[in-house]
């Protein structure tokens, strides 16, 4: 079945970078687009970035344009979310989803605080 595993939150200083991780099973996972999303508390679940099969092809939210990189490296299953200057405002937690299985994995906080 389809397995989505994510890593590499925690805690960091405003400024700071995080990369996460989200490791994928279960299915060709090279075939298919992958998304990042997050949750703030009492919000609403947000599209942060998408990513295509071959990677040629990704988007962002506004509010994370130029300091977010999505990318993927298809021989080892993972897609990753590159994070740098954090703010406090992007402290949430994180999920990994494949839109084709419509499956999510089991989060991962962020916390951006001094």
């Amino acid at each position: 079945q389809v397995q989505l595993v994510e890593s590499g939150g925690g805690l960091v200083q405003p400024g700071g970078s995080l990369r996460l991780s989200c490791a994928a099973s279960g299915f060709t996972f090279s075939s298919y687009a992958m998304s990042w999303y997050r949750q703030a508390p009492g919000k609403g679940r947000e599209l942060v970035a998408f990513i295509s099969s071959a990677a040629g092809s990704t988007n962002y939210a506004d509010s994370v344009k130029g300091r977010f990189t999505i990318s993927r490296d298809n021989a080892k299953n993972t897609v990753y979310l590159q994070m740098n200057s954090l703010k406090p405002e992007d402290t949430a937690v994180y999920y990994c989803y494949a839109p084709r299985w419509a499956h999510w994995g089991q989060g991962t906080q962020v916390t951006v605080s001094s």
